[in-house]
C-alpha cells in the first residue's frame, strides 16, 4: 500500500513538473543568447501585450469616468434646482432690506412704550435677522457646492477627452507594432519557431513575469516606507552643512538596508552610477533590470521621487506604459520631512557609489 502511495505521489509530481515545463518553458529557454531578430520581435510582441493591457485599463477607466460624469450631471441638475429656491429666498430677504421693511422693524423697536414690549420686539427682530442670516448662508453654501460640482464635471470631461486621445495613440502604436512583427515573421526563415517563442513569452509574462515584477516593486515600496530606519542605523550619513544638512547614501549601505527589509530583495543589487540608479535581480529564471533617477518635487509635498527610465525583463525591454504604471502604482521615493520635520529636500545628485541629497531648513 505504501509503495502504491509513493508511486502515485511521484507520478503527480512528475505530471505537475511536466505541466509547468510546458506552460512556462521561457524561464530556461532564454538561458542561451537570442539573435538580434529574435530580440526585436520578442520585445515588440511583449510591447503589444503590455500596450493592449494599457488599452484595456484606459477603456475601463473611460467607463468609470463616464458613469461619474452621468452621476455628477444628475447631482448638478438637482443642486441647480435647490440653488434657484435658495436664490429666490435670498432675493426676498435682500429686497426687504432695500425696500425698508427691516428699517420699519427697527423703528418699531425704538418706538415701544415699555421695556416688556421692547424686549418682545427685540426677540422678534433677532429671530428675523437669524432667519435671514441662515437663508443667506444657505445660499452661499449652495453656490459654493454648485461651483465645486461644475469644476469637477469640467475636470472629469477634460480627463475623459485626454483618455480618448491617449487610447487612439495607443491603438495606433499597437497596430504599427503588429505590422512590424507580421513583417518580420513573413520575412523569417523559420516563422513557426518565432511564433512559438512569442506564444511562450506571452504565456510566461502574463502568468508569472508581470506578477513577479510587481512583487519586486511592492517589496521596494514597502522598504522605502521605512527609510527613517536607515538613518537610525547610519546616523553619520546626515551631516550639518551651510545652514542645512547633507544626506549621503552609500551604495553598500543602501543594499544592506534593503536586503534586511525583505528576503526577496536579497536577490537584487543596487548600483549608483553617474546620474542614475540601476537595480538588477535574478531569481528562478526571472531576470529584472530597473534603471531610474531621482528628482526633487514639492507638490503635493516635498519629496525625493523615483522615476523609472528603463525596465528590462529577461533581456527584453518593456514599454513606457508598463514603466509609468509601475511608477505610479509603487512609490519608491522618500520624504525628508518625515525624517527631519523642519527641512526640505533641495537637490538630489547621483554619483558613482553615492546618492547625495541636499536639505535646507524650512521653518
Amino acid at each position: 500500500m505504501n509503495r502504491r502511495i509513493i508511486s502515485f505521489c511521484s507520478s503527480c509530481v512528475l505530471i505537475v513538473s511536466l505541466f509547468f515545463a510546458a506552460v512556462f518553458p521561457l524561464s530556461s529557454a532564454r538561458a542561451f543568447p537570442m539573435s538580434e531578430e529574435e530580440q526585436e520581435i520578442l520585445e515588440k510582441s511583449l510591447s503589444i501585450v503590455e500596450i493592449d493591457r494599457e488599452i484595456a485599463r484606459i477603456e475601463h477607466k473611460q467607463q468609470e469616468t463616464g458613469r461619474s460624469i452621468r452621476k455628477l450631471s444628475g447631482e448638478l441638475a438637482e443642486k441647480e434646482g435647490q440653488m434657484r429656491i435658495s436664490q429666490e429666498r435670498a432675493g426676498v430677504r435682500l429686497r426687504a432690506y432695500y425696500m425698508g421693511e427691516r428699517e420699519d422693524l427697527l423703528t418699531a423697536l425704538l418706538s415701544v412704550n415699555s421695556w416688556k414690549d421692547f424686549f418682545t420686539v427685540l426677540d422678534y427682530y433677532q429671530l428675523i435677522m437669524e432667519r435671514d442670516r441662515d437663508v443667506l448662508a444657505s445660499y452661499r453654501n449652495d453656490l459654493t457646492k454648485l461651483n465645486k460640482s461644475r469644476k469637477q464635471l469640467t475636470a472629469l470631461s477634460n480627463e475623459l477627452e485626454q483618455m480618448k486621445d491617449n487610447l487612439l495613440k495607443q491603438r495606433e502604436r499597437v497596430m504599427e507594432l503588429q505590422r512590424s512583427v507580421d513583417g518580420k515573421l513573413g520575412a523569417s526563415a523559420d516563422p513557426e519557431h518565432l511564433r512559438a517563442m512569442i506564444e511562450e513569452l506571452t504565456t510566461y509574462w502574463e502568468n508569472v513575469g508581470l506578477h513577479e515584477v510587481r512583487r519586486y516593486f511592492s517589496a521596494l515600496a514597502s522598504a522605502m516606507m521605512d527609510f527613517q530606519d536607515f538613518l537610525k542605523d547610519h546616523q553619520d550619513s546626515l551631516v550639518s552643512e551651510n545652514g542645512g544638512y547633507v544626506l549621503v547614501i552609500r551604495e553598500e549601505d543602501l543594499n544592506a538596508f534593503l536586503h534586511g527589509k525583505n528576503k526577496l530583495l536579497s536577490n537584487m543589487a543596487f548600483i549608483f552610477e553617474e546620474g542614475k540608479i540601476v537595480a538588477t535581480g535574478s531569481r528562478e529564471g526571472l531576470n529584472l533590470r530597473v534603471e531610474g533617477h531621482y528628482t526633487v518635487e514639492n507638490e503635493p509635498q516635498n519629496a525625493i521621487v523615483f522615476h523609472v527610465d528603463r525596465l528590462v525583463f529577461n533581456g527584453l525591454e518593456l514599454p513606457d506604459t508598463t514603466r509609468m504604471e509601475l511608477e505610479k502604482g509603487f512609490d519608491l521615493g522618500f520624504y525628508p520631512q518625515q525624517i527631519v520635520p523642519f527641512v526640505k529636500a533641495d537637490e538630489a545628485v547621483i554619483q558613482k557609489g553615492t546618492l547625495t541629497v541636499k536639505l535646507k531648513l524650512s521653518l
